[in-house]
């Protein structure tokens, strides 16, 4: 790595852009943890980003689309290979941080000069009243990490309308990246906080918060040095409706990772950053301020709407696995009488592929004929009732108006049966869609 100048007397370093010749794993998010910008901020649902970059390399689509955007792991690797792209996040908070992420190209010397000021400004007070703070924060932090944080909060609020609205943004994340390893909490593997699990390391805020500027830094000057695109651009926009902003016929591949109907709470894996912003106040809040906007591929999602299974089933839009659909969620919900939590599942499947259905009609809009489409999906079976997710979804997208489908297995899941609910064979892969 080269040294490139010094940042709050510390030597930044700027962090190579790999190779994408490599083979890369496509249904993981692992491999961006270690990527220049993809690194800035840990959110488990994705894919990989240089498998991204691979596939619109060799398809040389003018445009490009995902309609699951999440931290922007198909924007980015769209700039990096030369294609105007679009990314959907419905998830407020999420949308945010791609946002963020996407200023890559701006000045790093303005970055540098707001940061240092920014901590000059945090230093200058040392406690902050703890007063009124919700209590999962209290159990995530020692007092003088919180007193720190809020006082990085507070700062950041009275400071952010005098600085350039894209350094605001990257301070606002640098923030929220810090978070977590400022916390002694553990974090589950999909991103639940888990307040009564101990890390064994945590870090200061102050350094912490240098640490990541540095981060930010030696990442945009490497990508600066590529001379990439930068114009793609995020949508806080609902995946199952027709935007107004993209040209009906434009979209010539779409790449992207949709919610599986696996139960994964996208809406709780942000709870603690949002909690700490002031955006909800408790788990209960995250409906009203998040799910309401997502996929429905959880049942805490379908118990909240308290969906009714026979009317999701009279959708006319899903009628072409109508048949095979019923079948399982008919089964689901015998099944979970059965169960202590009688989870609902049964109308979560059902919603799930309403909603997917909505998508690709939606996608269906904006997608040129001959376009290409790949879904990185995995399939699922709650209470050990098999869901043929990938088939279903294929047949959704040829009665939508698309034309053909076929799917390439990835890798096998749940194949390891210590302390697993139940024992379906489960499977990943790219699900691609002719247009």
């Amino acid at each position: 790595m080269n040294k490139q100048g010094e940042l709050f007397g510390i030597s930044a370093l700027v962090v190579p852009v790999q190779s994408t010749d490599r083979v890369a794993r496509s249904g993981t998010f692992v491999d961006n943890l270690k990527l220049p910008i993809h690194r800035w901020f840990k959110y488990s649902a994705g894919f990989s980003a240089e498998w991204a970059e691979k596939v619109i390399r060799t398809q040389q689509p003018k445009t490009v689309l995902d309609p699951f955007a999440g931290s922007g792991t198909t924007l980015l690797a769209a700039e990096a290979a030369g294609a105007l792209s679009f990314g959907y996040e419905s998830h407020p908070f999420m949308a945010r941080v791609a946002s963020a992420k996407l200023l890559w190209h701006i000045d790093t010397k303005e970055l540098i000069k707001a940061s240092k000021e920014f901590l000059g400004a945090v230093k200058k007070k040392t406690t902050y009243d703890l007063d009124n703070t919700p209590p999962l924060l209290l159990k995530c932090y020692t007092v003088e990490a919180l007193q720190q944080l809020f006082l990085f909060r507070e700062t950041y609020l009275k400071l952010k309308d005098t600085l350039k609205p894209e350094v605001a943004q990257l301070i606002w994340l640098a923030i929220t990246a810090i978070l977590r390893p400022c916390s002694f909490a553990g974090t589950a593997q999909w991103q639940y906080i888990l307040p009564n699990k101990r890390k064994a390391n945590t870090r200061m805020p102050v350094p912490a918060f240098e640490a990541k500027i540095l981060d930010f830094v030696s990442d945009m000057l490497a990508f600066q040095k590529l001379d990439c695109r930068h114009d793609a651009k995020i949508l806080l926009q609902d995946a199952r409706t027709i935007p107004d902003s993209i040209p009906k016929g434009s979209i010539e591949l779409v790449l992207t990772s949709p919610p599986y109907p696996n139960n994964y709470d996208y809406a709780d894996a942000t709870r603690l950053e949002m909690t700490f912003w002031g955006e909800i106040q408790s788990w209960g809040d995250l409906q009203g301020t998040v799910r309401q906007y997502i996929i429905r591929s959880s049942s805490q999602h379908a118990t909240a709407e308290k969906l009714k299974l026979e009317d999701l089933l009279k959708n006319s839009a899903i009628s072409s696995i109508h048949e095979e659909l019923s079948l399982v969620c008919n089964e689901l919900a015998l099944v979970r009488q059965t169960k202590g939590g009688k989870k609902a599942y049964h109308t979560m499947i059902a919603a799930y592929f309403n909603d997917l259905a909505a998508t690709f009609q939606a996608l269906r809009s904006v997608c040129k004929r001959g376009a290409n489409l790949c879904f990185v999906i995995g399939d699922s079976a709650p209470y050990g009732v098999y869901v043929p997710v990938e088939e279903w979804l294929g047949k959704l997208a040829i009665s939508s108006g698309f034309t053909s489908y076929t799917f390439e297995k990835l890798r096998d899941r749940n194949i390891k049966w210590k302390n697993r609910k139940h024992r379906v064979p489960l499977h990943e892969g790219r699900l691609w869609i002719r247009g």
